[in-house]
């Protein structure tokens, strides 16, 4: 393992680790640790299942907090799209993670320093380590600039798929956006809406939710994949 890549990953990080040899273990690879037991390597597989739930936390509470009016539903589609392994990976690939990581002598020859599970478990188990040692604070901090940079972070909290496809409906003049309920199911307390969205009265997208409003962003974000293929 590499001092300075140590110290850059730290220096990215912007958080320079009080106990080094907690970083360490973040970065060490089930196969390492597999190669190396007389040596009492232990993997970073615990550290990740921690950092997991450290991040999941995160960034619930970060969406929870940016975007008051957000759906539930919606919440976790984006909550999923920001802590998926393809973002992560992302992540860990700016930082350069995976110069710093210790795998065994198989899994590097077979790239595991680019490979996205691996990268995006060891940047989880990063997190973790740093929430040990410094708190959510920390972990707060360097997620919120990180995801801000990787995934547009406040773009994504204040998403409104009505407003965005109505913006370029209007590109054209002559165009009518209309949105239909052509559903309800469920009891009172718990009632699920579907509604369509139309174009000039044709059908371009369908959504289901829990308030007329939901349903209706969801029908808008439909169209929008639809008319973006």
């Amino acid at each position: 393992m590499n001092e300075q890549n140590l110290l850059n990953l730290q220096k990215k990080l912007r958080y320079m680790f009080v106990n080094p040899a907690l970083l360490k273990s973040a970065l060490t690879h089930s196969s390492y640790a597999n190669e190396n037991k007389k040596s009492g390597a232990i993997s970073n597989e615990r550290l990740e299942f921690l950092g997991d739930s450290v991040l999941g936390m995160t960034v619930a509470a970060m969406i929870y907090h940016g975007m008051p009016d957000m759906p539930e539903g919606q919440m976790t589609r984006l909550r999923a799209e920001l802590v998926c392994e393809k973002s992560l990976a992302s992540i860990a690939v700016s930082l350069e993670l995976g110069n710093c990581l210790l795998l065994g002598h198989g899994e590097d020859k077979n790239g595991g320093r680019e490979r996205p599970s691996i990268l995006a478990d060891a940047f989880e188990a990063v997190l973790a380590a740093i929430y040990i040692e410094g708190g959510f604070p920390s972990v707060e901090r360097i997620v919120s600039e990180l995801l801000g940079k990787r995934a547009n972070l406040s773009a994504l909290l204040n998403t409104d798929y009505k407003t965005t496809l109505q913006e370029i409906i209007q590109e054209k003049s002559g165009q009518t956006l209309s949105y239909v309920v052509t559903n309800e199911s469920g009891p009172d307390h718990m009632k699920i809406y579907t509604v369509e969205v139309r174009l000039n009265h044709l059908f371009i997208g369908r959504g289901s939710g829990k308030s007329k409003k939901e349903a209706e962003q969801e029908a808008a974000r439909a169209a929008l994949t639809e008319i973006s293929r």
